[in-house]
């Protein structure tokens, strides 16, 4: 089957196209569009490590959703498996999906594959949510300074995906393609930040207001800290201590049908090793998992989910960025460590075996609570 489906993604009658852009900016959406599938979207770290495949029947593509990744130098797994992909070359188009709201960030991937393949189409994303912040993208110079198709699109609510077919179906523009990297990363930066100059306007509105002075609360180092610490120990709080009073109604009603089983295949005359398997085997040890895991996670789950939809996650990585650079690390890890932290505690882990397991996270665990506290500025 592996086989037959590999063979279809290669047939000469399908065009294959490679979906790649920065975390959070509605690459799996607008692959979940074309396909009709349902990807899940999400923008913590190791999110998707592989790649999705779908085919759209229509229009005859092939479909590759590779993980977000900021750039072509990698800097974790799934960073590694969109670079690999990219280089491999083994598709007839990318479509680099970007953030209409903070496009010069985007714009450094955009340059990076520009300077490695010759078959690129850029799709500006969330243009809905840029109008209501009052940005404006010059979509017809953004793609005269390329030298490539640039589309705009809102693929939460199924606008310009025709425009963006198209443009794939098209030959691609002529243009120079160096073929390799430039040595100096800063360039990139640099040249994103002269286009982004040229093309994006910004009409301040009260909105936009709003977000700045939130920005200067959440991530400054005299108040982001302290709320930071007190909104994480409040979710640990609430996975770890609240959720044991759910967690033991559960355990006690689920643990009520044990003897109400028993009695049942007492009645039947079912031999005691057949009872002892099925009641008090299986159905005890999936009460027991579920009474004790369930809870924490219909906790922790949604409120993370709650901070992702209030932006309030990539304010975390990037608070702690710096302390966790000194660890050899990223800011971005500090979200792994709250699961492992809530997962660890939940699931019972003897202090004895968390040294096996989680080795590397103690450590870091310790030197960045040294940074936080000593030595953040």
């Amino acid at each position: 089957m592996k086989e037959n489906s590999e063979s279809r993604f290669r047939s000469s009658e399908y065009k294959t196209v490679c979906l790649i852009g920065n975390p959070n900016v509605g690459k799996s959406t607008v692959f979940n569009a074309l396909t009709g599938m349902h990807q899940h979207t999400g923008n913590w770290t190791g999110k998707t490590v592989g790649s999705a495949y779908g085919i759209n029947e229509k229009e005859k593509l092939v479909l590759i959703d590779l993980p977000g990744t900021y750039s072509l130098v990698p800097h974790s797994a799934e960073e590694e498996v969109s670079r690999d992909c990219i280089l491999a070359k083994e598709y007839d188009s990318i479509v680099v999906v970007c953030d209409a709201t903070c496009l010069e960030r985007n714009l450094i991937l955009v340059l990076q594959i520009m300077d490695i393949s010759e078959k690129v189409t850029v799709c500006v994303n969330l243009m809905d949510e840029a109008k209501k912040r009052g940005i404006e993208v010059d979509l017809s110079a953004l793609s005269e300074i390329l030298g490539t198709d640039v589309v705009g699109c809102s693929a939460r609510n199924g606008k310009g995906l025709d425009s963006l077919v198209e443009a794939l179906h098209r030959e691609n523009r002529e243009r120079e393609c160096s073929g390799r990297l430039c040595e100096d990363s800063s360039e990139y930066t640099y040249r994103a930040e002269k286009i982004a100059r040229r093309v994006v306007t910004l009409k301040r509105s009260a909105g936009d207001r709003r977000d700045r002075c939130l920005d200067r609360i959440l991530t400054s180092p005299v108040t982001g800290f302290p709320i930071m610490l007190a909104l994480l120990a409040g979710i640990l709080f609430l996975t770890v201590v609240a959720a044991n009073y759910p967690s033991e109604l559960l355990s006690r009603l689920l643990f009520s049908f044990q003897d109400v089983l028993l009695a049942g295949f007492e009645a039947i005359n079912a031999p005691w090793w057949l009872s002892g398997a099925i009641v008090m085997g299986v159905y005890r040890t999936v009460a027991w998992v579920v009474a004790v895991m369930l809870p924490p996670m219909a906790i922790f789950f949604p409120l993370f989910t709650m901070l992702e939809d209030f932006g309030y996650l990539p304010r975390i990585a990037f608070n702690l960025d710096k302390c966790f650079r000194c660890c050899g690390s990223c800011g971005k890890q500090s979200l792994t460590m709250c699961v492992v932290l809530k997962v660890s505690k939940k699931a019972g882990v003897p202090n004895a075996k968390m040294h096996l397991v989680l080795p590397q996270t103690r450590v870091i665990f310790k030197q960045v609570t040294l940074q936080v506290l000593f030595l953040s500025p």
